[in-house]
């Protein structure tokens, strides 16, 4: 059975008919076709579907989409200027080398932004902490802590 359910995405007000059974993930990949949250392990292990919902780094595939009723939520798209000029986390991840097969980064790159909201100025350690649920079989996370500590300072 179907509901209605209003919610902020990326600034802007939806209004969407959901199903009860459905994850936060589901909504935004599939309805909305949003894909730049991705679909990894599905038990909120891997981070690539990571969102920022109210200010907080969530996994999307946990979150039984009733939940995101009236709250804000910000996807990888939602951080992109509307002049199409890229956020300076993105920024950074391409210019330390940061990206490589892309499927973990708009998970980091949201996990590392909740972190930035809140701390303009992260040591080493807390970057590593933000960013501990986000699995990256590519980089060995060098480049990754590299960048978010690059964006740090913008």
């Amino acid at each position: 059975m179907k509901r209605e359910m209003m919610f902020k995405l990326n600034g802007e007000a939806v209004n969407v008919e959901v199903e009860s059974a459905w994850t936060l993930l589901y909504l935004l990949r599939e309805i909305l076709e949003l894909t730049g949250t991705k679909l990894g392990c599905g038990y909120g292990e891997c981070g690539a579907c990571t969102v920022i919902m109210d200010g907080q780094a969530v996994n999307a595939c946990l979150v039984p989409v009733l939940e995101a009723e009236g709250k804000n939520v910000t996807t990888i798209e939602g951080l992109v200027q509307p002049d199409g000029q890229l956020h300076p986390l993105q920024r950074t991840f391409i210019d330390h080398g940061a990206v490589q097969c892309g499927f973990c980064t708009p998970g980091m790159i949201m996990s590392a932004k909740a972190l930035l909201d809140e701390n303009q100025s992260p040591t080493d350690e807390e970057i590593k902490e933000s960013i501990a649920g986000n699995l990256c079989r590519c980089t060995g996370y060098v480049k990754i802590i590299e960048a978010v500590k690059a964006a740090s300072g913008r």
